[in-house]
């Protein structure tokens, strides 16, 4: 069970991480090329599509996962430990940082300029930083499952 469980939680944190990533490597760089409205518009149906079964399962999973698996792998405990700390923070960052500037542009109105101004900077930012915790998250339960193996 255990072997089960951290293998999940490296899963999860493999999806959550690599959709991070692509957010930092193609989406917002996409999104930049457009106009504000296109820009704003855009982003505000990403934040709506988003929240869904699939990216909930694996978003509150993986450092879900994490934590039972710090409970049920003493041998390569520090790696879990780490891996799970590092996803609690991207949930921080997400929720202190990323899910505020969403609901802000969602409910923002209709100057583009304005709320583009706002949000892009910071937002891109700040999911830089999700990206690098959640694949550090993901790297230490990678090493978990390697430590465990060898």
């Amino acid at each position: 069970m255990a072997a089960v469980v951290l293998v999940a939680a490296v899963v999860a944190a493999g999806l959550i991480a690599g959709l991070f990533y692509a957010y930092a490597c193609s989406v917002m760089p996409g999104l930049a090329r457009g106009d504000d409205k296109t820009f704003v518009e855009g982003m505000r149906g990403i934040n709506i599509a988003i929240v869904n079964p699939v990216f909930l399962l694996t978003f509150l999973g993986a450092p879900l996962l994490a934590g039972v698996a710090v409970f049920l792998n003493p041998g390569p405990r520090p790696w879990v430990i780490a891996g799970f700390g590092c996803l609690v923070a991207m949930l921080v960052i997400t929720g202190v940082v990323s899910i505020p500037l969403n609901d802000a542009l969602g409910r923002g109105g209709d100057d583009y300029a304005a709320l583009r101004a706002r949000f892009e900077a910071t937002w891109v930012c700040w999911n830089v930083l999700r990206a690098l915790v959640s694949t550090a998250g993901f790297g230490c339960l990678v090493a978990a499952v390697l430590t465990r193996r060898g």
